[in-house]
């Protein structure tokens, strides 16, 4: 079996092979599909192709996976050593790519399936409408501070009262041009997030998975979608370390010799989209009573209140993994907040509303079942309290 390695490029390829331990330069190949299509035929079916992580990687990967035993695409943050190299050439990155291939040590990503690659790309376009739009928010906030204009009002600028309070504002002419233009994009802006969002509803109403995660009180539907994006098929994780690991929630360790190991920060690797996803939830999930309000107030007052948040995110990778692997909900789930939450995402997929009815995703719950299951969720607070305190003693 023959080891080939890709170096990829945006116009080219740089190709080496190995076999029975020795490296041959290949020539390179145009970045097109026509040229990477001849190529991948004039390959044997026995053999392998490693390439490096890169944007156009997959597609790469996609029109020579018909043709070879197999495709390996290699995780670019553990081969970065390759560029730390005293002699880096397009050749050797090749070479150095088919040695590892060919020696078993080529450290290969998990391709995920097409439904999973929609929503990766879906959502990773969402937080870039999101942060186009705070960068035009940033803007008008920055016009006003320069002109020493006071606050607004309101507490939302750019809501109805906040937008009436600043057509009022005396701006000179070139700034009042700036301030259109920002409010003009974000019109446009505001209008992509909701056709967007229709479409990510619409995909997680079909999706039993996010209809589980969306049980835990204070996870709405772009962290759950957030997160099975970045997790795909949750089998492949066989403990929740795994899970939490992938989505660089853990800490890094540092230790040496008959020193002892130190813990620094988290080691933010993987998906930068969920971990955001999870502590945003974080922040809402421990306000609410349950045994991760409890969590949460434990860590604060050793660690402080970051510290907490990072660690309630963790909690949830750990229990979104339990509750996936087993397909339950959430044990100290709210019903009736579930609900809301369903027909909320029912009527941002388009769903039509019902007239008359308050509040537009309002369901219906008496005050006495609210008071229940908030009850419940207070005595699991209580009884994870105890627990804690008797494991101590």
């Amino acid at each position: 079996m023959r080891s080939i390695g890709l170096d990829v490029h945006r116009d080219f390829c740089e190709v080496a092979i190995f076999e029975d331990g020795k490296v041959s330069r290949h020539p390179r190949v145009p970045a097109r599909k026509a040229a990477l299509v001849a190529f991948a035929r004039s390959l044997e079916p026995t053999d392998q192709v490693g390439l490096e992580a890169t944007g156009n990687a997959l597609a790469i990967a996609r029109l020579i996976e018909p043709h070879v035993a197999r495709v390996v695409i290699a995780n670019a943050a553990v081969t970065k050593g390759i560029g730390a190299a005293r002699a880096k050439t397009d050749q050797l990155d090749a070479r150095t790519l088919a040695q590892l291939l060919g020696t078993g040590f080529f450290p290969q990503v998990w391709l995920a399936e097409e439904p999973t690659r929609l929503a990766r790309r879906r959502m990773s376009r969402r937080a870039q409408l999101v942060r186009e739009r705070t960068g035009l928010k940033n803007q008008v906030h920055a016009v006003l501070h320069r002109n020493l204009i006071e606050r607004p009002p309101a507490s939302d600028l750019f809501g109805v009262k906040g937008l009436r309070w600043l057509a009022t504002v005396e701006l000179p002419e070139d700034e009042r041009e700036t301030v259109s233009s920002c409010l003009r994009q974000l019109r446009f802006l505001g209008d992509e997030l909701r056709r967007l969002d229709q479409v990510i509803a619409q995909s997680a109403l079909e999706q039993q998975s996010i209809g589980l995660l969306l049980t835990v009180p204070g996870v709405n539907l772009i962290t759950a979608a957030a997160f099975m994006a970045a997790v795909g098929d949750i089998s492949r994780f066989e403990t929740p370390s795994q899970l939490v690991s992938y989505l660089g929630l853990d800490p890094t360790v540092r230790q040496s010799g008959l020193s002892p190991a130190r813990h620094g920060s988290i080691s933010k690797q993987g998906s930068a989209g969920a971990r955001w996803a999870l502590v945003e939830s974080a922040w809402v999930v421990a306000g609410a009573p349950g045994p991760l309000h409890a969590f949460a107030e434990r860590i604060r007052a050793r660690r402080g209140a970051n510290v907490a948040t990072v660690a309630v995110a963790r909690k949830l990778a750990v229990l979104f993994w339990h509750m996936l692997t087993k397909n339950e909900e959430y044990a100290f789930g709210r019903p009736s907040l579930t609900a809301e939450k369903l027909r909320r995402i029912e009527l941002t997929a388009g769903a039509p509303s019902i007239r008359g009815k308050r509040g537009g995703g309002r369901v219906y719950a008496s005050a006495e079942q609210r008071q229940r299951e908030q009850q419940i969720a207070v005595h699991a607070e209580t009884a994870y309290r105890q627990f804690v305190s008797q494991r101590r003693s």
